[in-house]
């Protein structure tokens, strides 16, 4: 049984500290990523059509959908949850499938909390 990491936004009081330098930089290219994702799923009716539902929002209120960082999460867990999807969207995109994990973590809510 892996031994759960402490929370490194926590101080040894219990109090959140700020987040480290390049946070945000990093959290803005996570977020770049993921609506890369979502384009190269919209640029494919049936990969769009499956994500669509999968996720339960029509194709309507998807861009209204886009402005939430929980969505943009969500829009990389549906793509790292299919490897072929992961990988055909990392050839497409010139980058290491590894970068989209990473994304993941950075816009996950659970790395929030």
């Amino acid at each position: 049984m892996k031994k759960a990491e402490p929370d490194p936004n926590l101080s040894t009081a219990g109090r959140r500290t700020p987040p480290a330098p390049g946070h945000e930089s990093l959290r803005a290219a996570a977020e770049e990523l993921a609506v890369k994702a979502l384009i190269f799923l919209a640029a494919d009716e049936d990969r769009i059509r499956r994500f669509s539902d999968i996720s339960g929002l029509c194709l309507e209120n998807l861009r209204a959908a886009a402005e939430s960082p929980n969505f943009l999460a969500g829009v990389l867990d549906y793509l790292a949850g299919d490897e072929s999807l992961l990988l055909a969207f990392a050839a497409n995109s010139s980058i290491d499938p590894a970068q989209v994990q990473r994304a993941q973590a950075i816009l996950s809510p659970l790395s929030e909390a």
